[in-house]
């Protein structure tokens, strides 16, 4: 979808689909000067511009739009970037059957212009993916092809640039967690980033099982040893032009199904549903899609993802086994189906290996997690203040829900193991801490790093807002703004 700025007012627009929000209360002064008839619609209808109301006409007249939808905004005071995003996406639905051109106009005032604009431009065009791929016949889609944003100053067109590289990375994060756990392999999240390097120029590295036998990774390696397909660790390096002033690691969690071991997954944790446990590694490599389209100033970028299957066969990891991770900690595994932190273990131990000032790291890690923020919101565990802000403030930016959650230090007792450094579980109380605490001990001290849970995120049964039913790209949008537009 093409986004654009209107050069004309609501009044003159001649384009296929109209669309205007209206504050709570707010008369309809323009509109019902260009529609005649339009209040005595709205009246019928006692239309007052509540959140969620919304008047549908089609067939305007040969000289204007074919279709007009007025939406409610809810009141002025609780208008913000959020309620453009919800408004947008509920325009590009309700544009839904036409081609062409859509306009449209919100309550701007108040708002930072380019913000708006970008709010606006990502929320329409997220809002109409629809993932075909796997469908015999495809079902025909008629949608507009152009936004055009009605009522914002010139300085707002500066906020649309980034739009088409952002909305590309979380397409491609959707598509990752979407597609099935026969498709989305280790070797498909590798080859993936493999037409990332191509198509942008980046450096791509990835080890094979015997390259990180030979580094010691033996936490990363136990995971995988169920399945018939090999591991790969994935090292995909963004670098800019000129001086690097900062180098940061972003870290996804790749496992491309996860049966449980065995310690299997049974009843209300929905096996078939776990293809979406590689959701950390789709949002990073989308992200790293989106920064090199980009190319932010001054700012080098690696992205690791450990990817592997956790499966069942004789060779599989027993509850019991102790295994060593690349730095010599050794970790008695109690729960097979905890082996995300064990696959990131490695891979945070390898991620400092390349001297970042930041380590952060996406995983669909907990079902605690869930339990605690539900499906709107990520958590948030961090060593550095200054670098939990930054994440906050980008996810806040983006339009993902972010919430920060407490490292408890002495949680980290449930750790404890009689016969090795660590458990890979501890109690059932704090599940998420314990989760973040054990993760925390493999970055490398004095290294800024963050650990955001998406868990409940990554996936929506019903679709809301800008997100359509199925896998949400959640973390591409709050990582993109991070890395490219530091604070």
């Amino acid at each position: 979808m093409r986004c654009s700025l209107s050069s004309q007012a609501v009044q003159d627009w001649t384009g296929d689909v109209l669309v205007v929000g209206l504050l709570q209360d707010q008369p309809a002064t323009e509109l019902e000067a260009r529609f005649p008839g339009l209040g005595a619609a709205l009246e019928q209808q006692q239309f007052k511009g509540k959140p969620a109301e919304q008047l549908l006409i089609n067939r305007l007249g040969d000289d204007g739009p074919q279709r007009l939808v007025v939406l409610g905004l809810g009141p002025a005071n609780g208008f913000n970037l959020d309620g453009v995003r919800s408004a947008a996406a509920r325009a590009a639905k309700a544009a839904s059957g036409h081609t062409g051109n859509l306009g449209l106009q919100l309550s701007w005032d108040g708002l930072e212009p380019a913000a708006a604009a970008a709010a606006a431009a990502e929320a329409a065009r997220l809002a109409l993916y629809a993932d075909q791929r796997f469908r015999k016949a495809p079902e025909p889609r008629r949608q507009p092809d152009a936004l055009e944003l009605i009522g914002l100053p010139e300085q707002a067109a500066s906020g649309l640039t980034a739009v088409p590289a952002t909305c590309a990375g979380v397409e491609l994060a959707r598509e990752l967690v979407a597609a099935p756990p026969n498709v989305v392999t280790p070797a498909a999240l590798a080859e993936t980033a493999a037409e990332l390097s191509r198509s942008y120029g980046l450096e791509l590295t990835v080890l094979e099982k015997a390259d990180c036998e030979a580094r010691g990774m033996g936490a990363f390696l136990c995971v995988s040893q169920g399945s018939d397909l090999d591991p790969k660790l994935i090292h995909l390096i963004y670098r800019p032009e000129g001086e690097v002033k900062r180098r940061i690691a972003l870290v996804g969690k790749g496992l491309t199904f996860d049966s449980g071991g065995y310690n299997l997954k049974v009843g209300a944790a929905q096996i078939d549903m776990m293809k979406f446990d590689m959701g950390g590694s789709a949002a990073v490599l989308g992200a790293m899609r989106s920064i090199a389209e980009r190319k932010p100033a001054g700012v080098e970028v690696h992205m690791i993802v450990a990817s592997c299957e956790n499966m069942i066969n004789g060779s599989a990891v027993h509850p019991g086994d102790i295994v060593t991770t690349a730095d010599g900690t050794t970790i008695e595994i109690n729960n097979t189906d905890a082996e995300g932190r064990l696959t990131l273990a490695d891979a945070l131990l390898y991620a400092c290996e390349q001297k970042p000032d930041a380590v952060v790291d996406l995983a669909t890690l907990t079902g605690a997690c869930v339990v605690a923020l539900g499906d709107e919101l990520a958590g948030l565990w961090s060593n550095n203040d200054d670098l939990a802000t930054a994440l906050q403030q980008a996810a806040d930016a983006s339009g993902e829900g972010l919430w920060r959650m407490p490292l408890q230090a002495s949680y980290k007792d449930g750790l404890k193991s009689k016969l090795a450094d660590f458990k890979n579980t501890g109690p059932r109380p704090g599940g998420s801490i314990t989760a973040a605490l054990f993760l925390e001990h493999f970055v490398g001290e004095g290294i800024a790093w963050a650990h955001i849970d998406i868990a409940g995120t990554v996936w929506s049964d019903k679709g809301r807002g800008l997100d359509p039913a199925g896998a949400t790209g959640y973390g591409v949008r709050t990582l993109a703004n991070w890395v490219c537009n530091p604070a």
